[in-house]
């Protein structure tokens, strides 16, 4: 599981117009991911139906289609996780089963959410988890987000899941917390990675041992985070710094209405041309007054990176 160390991008769903995924704009994403791999560019592995995929709007014929077209554009150029999870234990572990063969042939991982709106004790969530491990012939990312799921995944129950359940190898810390990655860090064991799913925090994170991200602004800008990233892991904390400083903004704001309707106006302004920015309901476009302001920092961005 060394490509953890590295930078991971949470990829977007692509909906046209009439609100159809457009299964035709996801290979250009891929590419535009991966860049050339020959010049260390591109990030180091991709996540697929997870939350910036806004995978519960999305129906199984719908997932079945993506995973197809993701499998063959990707090639095997980089490792793929999967999105896995929700609050109901029984299905996940059924659709485990059912795809055993899919899942083990072509993924490398499964990223695994914290049960939400069932609000269950942690008691409950470590038993949701046993039973997914139980299930899974792949390693197991746990990926904690109190702020969607209403229930967090305390550092007490990580640990014990880590140390009962040899392929549950990893958390996608995303509580937002500094003090939460650093308690995660200094409580589990050496081989269990720790790695930032808040694009804000990543940085810091990384210099304080983590592996790396599961990021969303390296949807658009995935050479520079990959940078960053490596920057970071290699202890080059000034060059690290600076591009985290020249990303802040765009990252503060790509957020400011929720995710994804952020990275999609990325993705969809005239200078990337990656997508539409359609989303499913209940999630809508940014307002206005955000679409001026992501374009006002892309511009002033991409003008940093051509000095």
């Amino acid at each position: 599981m060394e490509f953890l160390k590295g930078t991971g991008v949470a990829m977007i769903t692509p909906f046209d117009d009439n609100g159809e995924v457009d299964f035709d704009a996801i290979p250009q994403l891929i590419d535009h991911l991966l860049s050339d791999s020959s010049l260390d560019r591109g990030v180091d592995y991709i996540v697929i139906l997870g939350t910036t995929a806004e995978v519960v709007t999305l129906n199984s014929q719908e997932k079945d289609k993506i995973i197809k077209i993701v499998i063959k554009h990707n090639n095997d150029r980089v490792p793929l996780v999967i999105g896995v999870g929700g609050n109901n234990t029984r299905g996940i572990v059924q659709f485990l089963n059912k795809n055993r063969s899919l899942l083990s042939s072509n993924f490398s991982s499964v990223l695994s959410v914290c049960p939400y709106y069932n609000k269950p004790s942690q008691n409950g969530i470590y038993a949701h988890f046993q039973k997914i491990s139980q299930a899974s012939d792949l390693p197991i990312i746990l990926y904690n987000v109190p702020s969607r799921t209403g229930v967090s995944l305390e550092v007490q129950t990580v640990i014990r899941l880590a140390n009962d359940f040899k392929n549950i190898i990893a958390i996608k810390e995303a509580s937002g917390e500094v003090s939460i990655a650093l308690e995660l860090l200094r409580e589990l064991p050496e081989y269990f990675q720790v790695i930032s799913g808040d694009d804000l925090i990543a940085l810091s994170t990384v210099l304080a041992g983590g592996s790396g991200v599961i990021s969303v602004i390296a949807g658009a800008f995935p050479d520079q985070v990959k940078k960053m990233i490596n920057y970071g892991l290699n202890g080059n904390y000034k060059e690290a710094y600076q591009i985290y400083y020249q990303l802040m903004p765009l990252i503060n704001l790509i957020f400011k209405e929720g995710n994804p309707s952020g990275i999609k106006r990325l993705l969809g302004n005239q200078n990337l041309g990656l997508c539409r920015e359609n989303l499913r309901l209940p999630l809508v476009p940014v307002s206005d007054q955000l679409r001026s302001e992501i374009d006002i920092e892309f511009k002033k961005y991409s003008d940093c990176l051509s000095k």
